[in-house]
């Protein structure tokens, strides 16, 4: 870590930037006209930190540079995985010449953790020339340490001493050692401008699922797959995904201003392999609003994100919860999974401003809450609240495609807190 930030401040200028009046909404100025606009010449990244340590003498670089890949060590840490070490690439461009197209994003990495996790994942958002298509989707592999501290939202259950254990009033933590595989895969047409409908196949395969710190045989994990017959061992939860999608976002990497929003039906069958059917609503919704038309990087960002069992059951470790949204970015305070229901809700709100005058560095603040049920065991949804918030430094990567990494410091109820470190933003 210490490695990585230490020539990062050689390239730091010193001003920082007062709040101005905002502007107007305008958020139907598409990523090209935005990007010809930005006076990338000034903004100064790690890229251009790189070539003046060991290309001291050449020329500045240029507005027609084109967006690249960005390959860097895939260095993280947050109270679920500990800290981590690996590689990590992230490309982002605009395909094609069509006026209007949004930028597309990729990003793959290998990584080893301290808490003796191996991930490799792969995961690409594209957008066809003229956004005529929109495919999504990741694959994943890992041995995998996850964490777990009950069913619902913290409220506790005394109906039984099973239910007792199962609620986990006291935020008893369990950790589940595993293997896991992920793929997913959802295609969009765009049927209006910004609006597309999309449908795709999501596969979720757990095995040597294993308590090794634990073996009581009253654990939430147990409680929860005997009550609704799933092995404790092993499982699949596979389905077929129908989504819709609006966007008007003007980068897919770090928006200034548009608007997302994506709400979905997932239908996991038994035909496919899953255990068991069961049919989940979700909704994602993000607005950006710029408070300035100089610096337009004075960003107010919001965040939904809804998951909803309808019918049938989930997996345990598979149920919506903290962390699990698809991007595993939300809930900063609280370790992924530390609430977690079949009825679930998160909003968050988060300040991002530049600190100096080259864009190399700038800041966040944010506020989150979450809500959940308890099943059924006497906490309804949206009847109670748990909150968590915090800061962060931003350091950009990549001026091209808007990348940044991401340092965060957040808090939460019950003692939780941790440092989170990624590239790109939580949203």
């Amino acid at each position: 870590m210490s490695i990585l930030l230490a020539p990062l401040f050689t390239g730091i200028s010193g001003l920082a930037y007062a709040q101005v009046t905002p502007p107007a909404d305008t958020v139907k100025r598409d990523t090209i006209k935005v990007q010809k606009r930005a006076d990338l010449s000034s903004q100064y990244d790690v890229a251009d930190l790189f070539s003046a340590i060991f290309h001291p003498h050449k020329k500045p670089d240029s507005l027609k540079k084109k967006s690249g890949i960005t390959i860097i060590p895939n260095i993280a840490s947050n109270p679920t995985i500990g800290s981590q070490i690996g590689i990590k690439a992230v490309a982002g461009r605009v395909l094609g010449n069509v006026p209007g197209t949004y930028m597309s994003a990729a990003a793959t990495s290998a990584s080893i953790t301290t808490k003796g996790i191996l991930y490799f994942y792969i995961n690409h958002n594209v957008y066809t020339p003229g956004n005529k298509w929109n495919l999504q989707g990741s694959l994943v592999a890992a041995k995998s340490v996850t964490p777990d501290f009950g069913l619902g939202i913290g409220q506790g259950s005394d109906a039984s001493t099973a239910d007792h254990v199962l609620t986990d009033p006291e935020r008893k933590g369990y950790v589940f050692n595993s293997l896991y595989y992920n793929f997913r895969e959802k295609v969009y047409k765009e049927v209006e401008k910004n609006l597309f409908i999309g449908a795709g196949v999501s596969f979720d395969i757990r095995r040597n699922i294993e308590n090794k710190k634990n073996k009581d045989d009253l654990t939430p994990y147990n409680i929860y797959s005997d009550r609704y017959g799933f092995d404790r061992g092993k499982y699949m939860s596979n389905g077929l995904l129908f989504n819709v999608q609006y966007t008007t976002r003007d980068n897919q990497n770090r928006a200034y201003k548009g608007i997302y929003v994506d709400a979905g039906i997932r239908a996991n069958q038994t035909w496919m392999g899953s255990d068991k059917n069961a049919l989940l609503f979700t909704t994602d919704f993000r607005k950006y609003w710029s408070l300035s038309s100089s610096h337009p990087e004075h960003v107010i960002a919001f965040w939904n994100w809804g998951a909803y069992v309808l019918n049938g059951a989930l997996p345990y470790l598979e149920l919506p919860g903290t962390g699990k949204d698809g991007s595993y970015r939300s809930g900063r305070g609280y370790v992924g999974g530390y609430f977690k229901s079949p009825q679930y809700d998160y909003s968050e709100v988060e300040y991002r401003f530049p600190i100096t005058k080259n864009k190399f560095l700038s800041g966040v603040a944010f506020v989150n809450i979450q809500t959940a049920s308890d099943n059924g065991l006497g906490t309804k949804l949206f009847e109670q609240w748990q909150p968590g918030g915090g800061a962060g430094l931003r350091v950009l990567f990549n001026k091209h495609t808007r990348t940044n990494l991401c340092l965060d410091y957040a808090w939460g109820n019950y003692g939780a807190h941790g440092f989170f470190l990624g590239l790109n933003e939580a949203f």
